[in-house]
C-alpha cells in the first residue's frame, strides 16, 4: 500500500464488479486515490484496520449489499467505528427498504446508487459528495 495516498475501498463478493469499478474510479481520479477491493464486508474491515494501523486515510467506500456473511448495511454499521469522514455508497439491486434505512440511519450511509450503474451517474454522486 502506497504511504501518504488516500485509499478508496470497493467491496462486492462478485469479481467483474469490483473490476468494473477499479477500472471506473481509475479512469475517474487517474492515480489520484489507492483503490482496494475486498470480496467481504469481513475482508474489507481487515483491509480497514491495517490502513489504519498505517494511518493510511480511507476517503470512499463502495459497498454491495447481498454479500454471504455480513450484508452491505452491517458492514456500514461497523464502519462506524473508525468516525473518519469516509464517504460511504451503497452500490446494489437487491437490499431491501428496511436495510438501506439502517444503512442510512445507523451506517452513516451517505448514497445509493442502483445497479447497474453508469460511470457518469457513480462520478457525479461522488464529486457531489466530497
Amino acid at each position: 500500500m502506497g504511504k501518504g495516498k488516500n485509499v478508496i475501498l470497493c467491496v462486492d463478493d462478485e469479481k467483474t464488479v469490483l473490476d468494473t469499478l477499479q477500472h471506473q474510479l481509475k479512469s475517474i481520479f487517474d492515480d489520484k486515490y489507492l483503490i482496494e477491493i475486498a470480496a467481504s464486508a469481513e475482508e474489507a474491515l481487515e483491509v480497514l484496520d491495517d490502513l489504519d494501523s498505517v494511518d493510511i486515510e480511507t476517503i470512499l467506500i463502495i459497498t454491495d449489499w447481498q454479500m454471504p456473511g455480513m450484508k452491505g448495511d452491517e458492514f456500514l454499521v461497523q464502519v462506524k467505528k473508525y468516525e473518519n469522514k469516509m464517504i460511504k455508497i451503497l452500490l446494489t439491486g437487491q437490499a431491501p427498504q428496511k436495510a438501506l434505512h439502517r444503512a442510512f440511519m445507523e451506517g452513516g450511509l451517505d448514497h445509493y446508487i442502483q445497479k447497474p450503474w453508469e460511470k457518469e451517474e457513480l462520478k457525479a454522486k461522488i464529486i457531489s459528495l466530497k
